[in-house]
């Protein structure tokens, strides 16, 4: 009976091959493009849950309600951490994590790498395996080096690392390790990556720091005791606050801040390291908001959804041509379970056919998806057993909606009636409706969607930074040289070139350039009872024309001044605000109450040193001693960006030869900062452009069956007068009613989640009206010419072919 079942589907299939080619395009196109974007939502989602404990791990932050705007701070000070582990017994391990990167040399061979600083404890809360070595004895000795598996064989290569001495740093900063142990490499979807690891101690500015709770430079990590409550623990957590910082409590009083909903003023919080990937303002990361990953997600079941609503509608369409073939079948003495499964056979050939088809395209076209989207997605995640029981449930559901309905329906068809060709459903226009309506909804709400996220991208791309990016290449030093010395090289080497029109250095990069790294110091201190914070940016002479900064007011760091590198520091705008300064040049300051007084000789509009997606910061820029330049910054002319970088790479071989050249321009640098925003609206584009296209197609081949129905109703018409244009506006109506009513239900939706989404950022477009009613015209033509060419070509048909049966 089964043979018989796929040999009559088979035949049937064959019989129709219009009708199935549509189906099955559809449904491998969705299951293609579905697959990718769940893939890009697994992945994104996945972050950091391979850690072991990962519900017991958190990192911590500060709070504080002030009157203008609440703020979130990651960066900890350096008692903090023994602190809370001398005080609080339900924390099991705790560590602080401090950036940094530098260049390790062995046997004469230099290597620039990514060397953190950690506590012995950061092996106790993370999964990162030890190949070699043990937990216990890793970390335990201030001159112990724990090295990746990769750095391992890029340094040892064969030799075994376990015990070999690695020299760390350059100059006076230069240190020898001896390597202890060997960490498997970070996974892609690890937050925390690392070259090797070596103890905080050895950090610098430690020692200066390490009993100061005012200078915040790092992150800290612990991990609670199975037992162990997260809001308990911050309640506990309050008068640690109020007895180690009653300085910021009392500060933040005085500027009028009021306790929040849980009654904070001030309090340090805990955030579970698996929210911490799409928690920007506490990790610092630069991943897309998690709305646009649960959009990614509710795209892929749209576009799915879509391809069942093409199978149902032409199922439920084909019905009354095949109603004949089922009356046939009763009166022969076949089942209604009998033709249910029959018919829902074909359904279920038609949608492993298309099944196949879809991951056939995704496997071939995955590398081209990563290229194009800049992912690094692995078809190898769908392969795991919990996800082909989810792929095989997946496959069941969509055979059930798709093709059991039309079968439950064609199988209660009345055999007498139906050989007396008098078969109907109940209002079968309702459903065929509802699901066209359901689909350019969807697609509509997609559509309006893509267009506002892409202006949201655009605007955050050409939002003002406050410098000029244009015309700037940025030449990261690399760590196997003193930045300073190459500055000072290269401004003798491209003294008088007419096409270089300033040279300046800083510690900080615009944007993500080709080194990929980035880094931040932020300083706290108290100025006239406030508690001020602002970044702490050490630049070299000509910072402001380099990136053609304006003074508002006083003048830049000029060598004719000696104290200018001493004490001597320029502000931006929203500094002077915040010291609640109208004329701040000529004060002074103090970072610490027995450090160095500094004198504030410049102020200049605020810029984004970071990101355009959050609020300009206060910035504090001051020239840097020995070793600060981390950055070249050449400005050129507009007419000689190329042979600019030329020269460039031929004149850095001079002043840097230990060092590879991977200049970039600033302009590319910035647009980094949107590089997740930019790939999500991307794979928006395309979801959407396949979406609609789906649509369209069954909509195509609705109208196909539809107007098959409707020969002799437009024989008669025609035969009675009616002109090929009434004809075609007959026939079209219908339909373009339905896609008016689904822009109408889409409209409002796109606004609603489109404004949610748009809350994120601080920098942020207005929805223009305008939108949705060019998407709405746009969506009414493509259904209109989708529809139109069925409908002239029925008008066209002679009415003496189609009536003559009768």
């Amino acid at each position: 009976m089964f043979r018989n079942y796929i040999k009559i589907a088979m035949r049937n299939l064959w019989k129709s091959k219009g009708y199935a080619f549509i189906n099955i395009t559809g449904l491998s196109v969705a299951f293609c493009i579905s697959a990718f974007l769940f893939l890009t939502a697994y992945f994104q989602l996945s972050f950091d849950n391979f850690h072991k404990d990962k519900e017991r791990i958190y990192q911590t932050y500060f709070f504080s309600n002030d009157p203008e705007k609440a703020q979130a701070s990651s960066s900890m000070p350096f008692p903090l951490t023994p602190a809370l582990k001398a005080e609080f017994p339900e924390i099991e391990s705790i560590t602080r994590v401090v950036n940094g990167s530098d260049v390790l040399e062995y046997k004469g061979k230099y290597f620039d790498k990514q060397v953190m600083f950690a506590d012995p404890d950061f092996l106790k809360i993370f999964t990162f395996p030890l190949i070699k070595g043990t937990t216990e004895t890793a970390l335990q000795d201030l001159s112990s080096i724990v090295i990746s598996e990769n750095m391992a064989k890029a340094i040892f290569g064969k030799e075994d690392p376990m015990g070999k001495s690695l020299q760390v740093g350059l100059d006076a900063n230069r240190k020898e390790y001896v390597v202890t142990g060997v960490l498997k490499d970070f996974p892609e979807n690890s937050s925390i990556k690392y070259d090797a690891f070596v103890r905080t101690e050895n950090a610098g500015g430690y020692q200066q720091s390490k009993e100061q709770w005012d200078a915040h430079s790092h992150r800290v990590y612990l991990k609670l005791t199975p037992n162990a409550d997260q809001v308990a623990f911050e309640q506990r957590l309050k008068p640690f606050a109020q007895k180690y910082f009653a300085e910021s409590i009392t500060s933040l009083k005085r500027k009028g801040a009021k306790p929040d909903e849980r009654g904070d003023i001030f309090a340090i919080r805990i955030e579970k390291l698996s929210n911490l990937h799409f928690n920007s303002k506490v990790s610092g990361g630069g991943a897309a908001p998690i709305a646009l990953i649960y959009a990614l997600m509710g795209i892929g079941c749209f576009i799915l959804l879509i391809a069942c609503i093409n199978f149902i509608n032409l199922n439920v369409a084909r019905s009354f041509i095949r109603a004949r073939e089922v009356g046939v079948r009763k009166s022969l003495g076949a089942l209604k379970n009998q033709l249910f499964f029959q018919i829902w056979g074909e359904a279920a050939v038609i949608c492993f056919l298309g099944f196949l088809t879809g991951i056939i395209l995704a496997v071939l076209l995955l590398p081209s998806f990563n290229a194009t989207f800049q992912s690094k997605l692995s078809l190898k995640y769908m392969f795991e057993p919990d996800k082909i029981a989810l792929l095989f449930g997946l496959f069941i559901l969509v055979t059930l909606i798709a093709g059991g309905y039309p079968a439950w329906q064609m199988s209660k068809f009345n055999a007498v009636e139906v050989l007396k060709g008098k078969v109907t459903l109940k209002k079968p226009g309702v459903l065929r409706n509802s699901l066209i309506i359901a689909q350019f909804t969807l697609s509509s709400l997609l559509i309006c969607s893509t267009v506002i996220a892409v202006q949201q991208v655009d605007h955050l791309r050409t939002q003002p930074l406050g410098f000029d990016k244009e015309q700037v290449i940025s030449i990261p030093v690399g760590s196997k040289v003193n930045g300073n010395k190459v500055l000072r090289r290269l401004r003798n080497e491209l003294e008088g070139d007419p096409n270089v029109l300033a040279i300046s250095g800083s510690e900080v990069n615009l944007g993500v350039g080709r080194d990929r790294s980035t880094s931040r110091s932020v300083i706290g201190f108290t100025y006239k009872e406030k508690d001020i914070t602002t970044d702490w940016l050490s630049i070299d002479y000509d910072y402001l024309k380099a990136l053609n900064i304006k003074l508002l007011d006083g003048r830049e760091f000029n060598p004719a001044f000696p104290s200018d590198s001493l004490d001597r520091v320029i502000i931006t705008e929203s500094m002077a605000k915040m010291i609640q300064e109208k004329d701040p040049v000529g004060k002074y300051f103090q970072t610490d109450t027995a450090g160095v007084k500094y004198q504030i000789i410049g102020m200049v509009p605020d810029f984004h040193l970071y990101s355009s997606k959050n609020e300009k910061k206060p910035i504090t820029m001051h020239l840097g001693g020995s070793g600060s330049v981390n950055y070249v910054f050449v400005r050129v002319t507009p007419q000689s960006l190329r042979i600019a970088m030329d020269k460039l790479k031929s004149v850095w071989k001079e002043v840097a030869p230990e060092t590879e050249f991977t200049g970039s321009f600033v302009d590319e640098n910035t647009n980094s900062w949107y590089r997740e925003e930019g790939h999500l609206s991307s794979v928006f584009s395309l979801a959407s452009g396949i979406a609609i296209i789906l649509s369209c197609l069954g909509l195509f081949a609705v109208a196909l069956i539809v107007m098959e129905q409707r020969t002799k109703e437009i024989g008669v018409r025609k035969v009675l007068g009616a002109s090929i244009p009434s004809l075609v506006f007959v026939l079209s109506k219908d339909f373009i009613k339905l896609v008016l009513i689904a822009i109408v239900i889409a409209t409002p939706l796109s606004w609603f989640f489109m404004q949610k989404w748009l809350d994120n950022y601080a920098y942020r477009i207005e929805i223009n009206p305008i939108i949705f009613i060019l998407v709405g015209i746009s969506a009414i033509l493509v259904a209109l010419a989708t529809v139109g060419f069925q409908s002239i070509k029925a008008a066209l048909m002679n009415p003496v072919e189609s009536l003559k049966s009768e």
